[in-house]
């Protein structure tokens, strides 16, 4: 048991990343805050975990004092905080004609505010375990695609806090803060998402080999994997760092010529 009674805090952990998060923590002998705002799916995640194992905690991350009835939640229930992951995010369409101020000022708020507060809520009790922040943020940071600007944008900002804060907080506070960034994930919602962009029904199951060189891309499970390490002691003293998940580099990559010559993995 990797995360043995060790009590976390999971945005946005009511489908997606987040849920796959929460049941590997479980599985791993953690308890963990459920949260987010769609209350038949929480309770749907809550009734598999069970009440001895997970809260839900349903909240708008953008409302005021969010962060500090989380943190709350967390003390109230299991009497402890050892680990925070900000997973939550607010994924929209944009581009340079789209995007105005306040769509930025909504986006950031719940992508990157939101996951400074509650880092910020939280650090006097993750001060007493030497816990830890593991913020999800995406493959976007670095440029992103043409259609999520403002969603870029914050996670850029993210990874910018991530690397801050990885490295004061751990110097004056013993916590650490890292950073994973997802590629291309199968959730439901990203799903739901390529439907209303007219694609068909089983758009993922044929993928050009471009965006996908393993005939398929990331399910959570694979993300949620990768979790456990970085919130459990495994990962020793390493912080500040933003670390890629996905199928190929993304900085550099060599684009086939012939995609057809890519091996089915």
């Amino acid at each position: 048991m990797r995360l043995q009674d060790k009590v976390i805090i999971i945005t946005g952990s009511t489908t997606g990343i987040g849920k796959a998060i929460a049941q590997r923590c479980v599985q791993e002998g953690g308890k963990v805050v459920l949260h987010g705002r769609e209350k038949e799916a929480g309770e749907k995640v809550l009734a598999e975990l069970g009440s001895d194992n997970a809260i839900l905690h349903l909240d708008d991350l953008a409302s005021e004092g969010c962060a500090q009835r989380l943190t709350n939640a967390a003390i109230e229930s299991f009497g402890r905080l050892d680990a925070i992951v900000n997973n939550a995010a607010m994924v929209t369409s944009s581009d340079i004609h789209t995007t105005n101020a306040d769509l930025l000022h909504r986006v950031y708020e719940v992508n990157a505010v939101a996951p400074f507060s509650l880092i910020q809520s939280g650090l006097k009790e993750l001060s007493k375990n030497r816990g830890c922040v593991l913020n999800i943020g995406s493959v976007n940071a670095w440029a992103g695609e043409p259609n999520l600007l403002a969603y870029s944008m914050s996670k850029g900002a993210m990874m910018t806090m991530t690397r801050n804060l990885g490295d004061v907080l751990f110097r004056d506070y013993g916590v650490r803060v890292n950073q994973i960034n997802p590629g291309w994930v199968l959730t439901e919602k990203e799903i739901e998402r390529k439907r209303s962009h007219n694609l068909s029904e089983d758009w993922y199951k044929e993928l050009p080999r471009m965006y996908a060189p393993a005939g398929r891309i990331i399910y959570p499970e694979e993300i949620a994997a990768a979790v456990i390490y970085w919130l459990s002691d495994e990962s020793g003293p390493i912080t500040a760092q933003c670390v890629e998940l996905e199928q190929y580099p993304m900085i550099g990559r060599n684009a086939p010529k012939d995609e057809s010559t890519i091996p089915n993995k």
